[in-house]
């Protein structure tokens, strides 16, 4: 093992004393060594993620300041007067990390627009496009536990970095040593200066009324006795959240006290996503205590929500396929109802999100798009959509992870709107007797049982990165003919770009961008997707299952999973 990065950190007089400790605790342990300095946090389209700490390995405001040393001499290649947004959420450091960054840029002559506090994902995407920056920065390991922290960066059209961008910065930053390439201005100097400028409550206003522009029946709210348990699990939804909530009317909404004030410890909540269940107790529990008909949850950098909907007398938890088939019906038939459906009218999705979105497109004249994993591949088709003056056309999009964005005047996902259009979208329902989830079966009733589920499979350290890469190059190469028992009849190559028809041999090329993804398409119907996580150690499959009924499609997604898992070796 090289020891010469780890002797160049620990003989520096770091500026962070709680990074010289742990450099210090560590010291003649080379595996601990090791994993902090193998390699150096990768910087892709996602720009950084990691787990707080020492080492090049680590997010620390030494590989913030070389990551934003990259993006630096990038702006600076590419434009005369840069500037840069950057927005923060409430995790350990990411104050601290927004700040060194804006350091790094206004040391490099760059302006910097920053928010006075924490503010979601999406107003730093607005914020770009509104202030009219080159790029942004948002320091958020969204909803990754509280030992994480990261950095993603976005363009000038407010949507994460592409391929080409990354790999310009990455190579930037390669050129560039930690501690002596960096160029850094005291912070106080740097506002002083007016290199720093925080960001104004107008801008926060104009969100604000973008959002509230996507209402349908803001009328229904403040007209219904809805009742609603909000928790922005210890992150930045608590402020903006409430204030839309409170804004189109509704009454009646109580925020779980345990994890309404920023807090990166995330004590109640070890891993704060809106998709688990673990994540959502105190609000479960608050909801049987008010009686409330909904539990709301936005994820730390509130650009994810989930929810619970009082059924039979309990909380049945939908999931993100689930909620986006809802709010597309819901958008869909209401502005169709309204007249304003615009015209060859479109909605955009990922490829991991469920076909039920499909089959409630048709029905109301809605063509569907299928883009990679990722928001930003649903905010760059947006951005096309602008550059030939249709972006009316949109109307909404979606991913299975809980991301929803209705409008365009971000190009991220917004938990925002997402919560507004919900409450509305719940509080419409129940003013004709339904709720949220008798509306759901009416639509499996009507298209069919959709079942849709996600599983995870971890790899930790060097090794499991080399593990996780050697797995998806041998499903590669000798892709499966059967899957326990039952023919592929398809399987789509996106890094290869090419979809084989396994009956006749057939292939035809795929339209999207290259991307590590594999989809076995089976005989009965039923599809798997194979993806390595792009911001975290792990491999995820993605099961589709149509069935008659929800027990079937349940069956079928258990063998499914049995028979994949044994494909993998795990």
């Amino acid at each position: 093992m090289d020891n010469a990065k780890y002797l160049e950190w620990i003989t520096k007089d770091l500026e962070d004393k709680d990074l010289m400790e742990e450099l210090q605790n560590i010291k003649g342990n080379d595996e601990e060594i090791n994993d902090r300095f193998y390699r150096e946090l990768e910087f892709g389209t996602g720009g950084l993620r990691g787990v707080i700490g020492a080492g090049t390995n680590r997010m620390n405001i030494y590989t913030v300041r070389k990551a934003t040393q990259g993006l630096a001499n990038y702006v600076k290649d590419n434009w005369e007067n840069g500037a840069v947004a950057i927005s923060y959420d409430s995790r350990i450091k990411s104050d601290i990390f927004a700040k060194e960054a804006a350091r790094v840029l206004a040391a490099n002559g760059i302006t910097v627009h920053i928010y006075r506090e924490l503010m979601p994902t999406p107003c730093l995407s607005f914020a770009v496009r509104e202030l009219h920056c080159q790029m942004g920065i948002m320091v958020t390991a969204s909803h990754n536990p509280a030992k994480y922290n990261g950095y993603k960066a976005y363009g000038s059209d407010g949507c994460q970095i592409t391929n080409e961008t990354a790999d310009a910065v990455l190579a930037n930053m390669k050129a560039v040593n930690e501690f002596n390439d960096v160029k850094v201005m005291d912070f106080k100097e740097a506002v002083d200066k007016g290199f720093i400028r925080y960001i104004g409550d107008e801008v926060v206003e104009a969100f604000y009324c973008q959002v509230l522009s996507q209402s349908l029946h803001g009328d229904l709210v403040k007209k219904s006795s809805f009742k609603v348990v909000y928790t922005p699990l210890n992150g930045t939804g608590n402020k903006p959240v409430r204030e839309i909530l409170k804004r189109i009317g509704l009454q009646d909404v109580t925020v779980v006290p345990e994890q309404e004030k920023p807090d990166g410890h995330f004590t109640t909540c070890p891993y704060p996503n809106p998709e688990i269940k673990e994540a959502l107790a105190l609000g479960l529990k608050l909801c049987e205590e008010t009686g409330s008909d909904l539990l709301l949850a936005t994820d730390p950098d509130c650009d994810r929500v989930g929810i619970a909907v009082r059924y039979q007398g309990e909380y049945k938890l939908l999931t993100g396929n689930e909620v986006g088939c809802l709010l597309l019906n819901y958008i869909a038939s209401q502005r169709k109802a309204l007249g304003t459906l615009p015209q060859n009218p479109l909605t955009v999705k990922t490829i991991v999100t469920t076909s039920l979105i499909d089959e409630i497109a048709a029905e109301y004249g809605v063509e569907v798009h299928d883009v990679l994993t990722g928001f930003k591949f649903i905010g760059e088709f947006i951005g096309r959509l602008e550059q030939k003056g249709e972006e009316n056309r949109y109307i909404f999009g979606f991913e299975e992870s809980y991301g929803y964005l209705s409008g365009t005047y971000v190009r991220d996902k917004d938990a925002v709107v997402a919560s507004m259009l919900i409450c509305e979208m719940a509080a419409f329902y129940a003013n004709e007797g339904k709720n949220l989830v008798e509306v759901l079966y009416e639509l499996y009733a009507k298209y069919g049982y959709h079942l849709c589920t996600q599983k995870s499979f971890a790899f930790e350290g060097e090794a499991g990165m080399e593990n996780m890469a050697a797995i998806m190059q041998s499903l590669r190469e000798d892709p499966a003919e059967e899957i326990g028992g039952v023919k592929v009849v398809r399987f789509n190559d996106y890094q290869k770009r090419l979809a084989k028809d396994c009956l006749s041999g057939r292939q035809e090329p795929i339209a999207l961008p290259s991307s590590n993804v594999l989809m076995y398409q089976l005989e009965d119907g039923c599809k798997a997707v194979i993806r390595p996580s792009g911001t975290e150690p792990k491999i995820k499959i993605y099961y589709f299952v149509i069935k008659d009924s929800e027990a079937a499609a349940c069956k079928r997604e258990a063998s499914l999973n049995k028979d994949f898992t044994k494909l993998l070796k795990m």
